[in-house]
């Protein structure tokens, strides 16, 4: 029994330590929760086979100090640009059209195009306050955030 109670204890101390993981939710979420409580959008467009994506994927819910501030400051949503489901988002129906989802397009196009991973931010009301094409580490990526969470 003893045993038992220590190796719980040592999991319990394990589980503390892991970073916070950040909540990911949808577009069709963002209405009610920011009408509960309102904080900015981060919304990385990424593709299945995009390995640039997938290492800023990583650092936006396993890099500890990207996580946090995400989970404090921000939503956090994923969007592939190749998903033929449509999306409902700020009163508007998005549909997948000739390769690329019109969301990802509305939301990613930079200087005419859109290229992976492009993080894009908005606020409350919906509006794109950042836009950047391009890998980013993690240190560029919290100084980012960081700095657009105070404006």
């Amino acid at each position: 029994m003893r045993r038992i109670l220590i190796v719980f204890i040592l999991i319990l101390i394990m589980v503390s330590d892991l970073p916070a993981q950040n909540r990911i939710v949808k577009f069709e979420e963002i209405k009610v929760l920011n009408q509960k409580t309102p904080k900015p959008i981060v919304v990385l467009i990424m593709t299945s086979w995009c390995k640039y994506c997938h290492a800023m994927k990583n650092t936006m819910t396993k890099d500890k100090n990207v996580s946090e501030l995400l989970k404090e400051k921000f939503y956090t949503l994923f969007l592939n640009p190749e998903d033929k489901n449509d999306i409902f988002f700020a009163g508007r129906n998005f549909k997948h059209k000739a390769g690329l989802h019109e969301l990802a397009k509305e939301l990613g196009t930079i200087n005419g195009q859109v290229s992976y991973p492009t993080i894009t931010v908005l606020n409350v009301k919906n509006e794109i306050i950042y836009q950047h094409a391009g890998f980013l580490s993690p240190r560029a990526m919290f100084s980012i955030l960081e700095k657009v969470s105070k404006n």
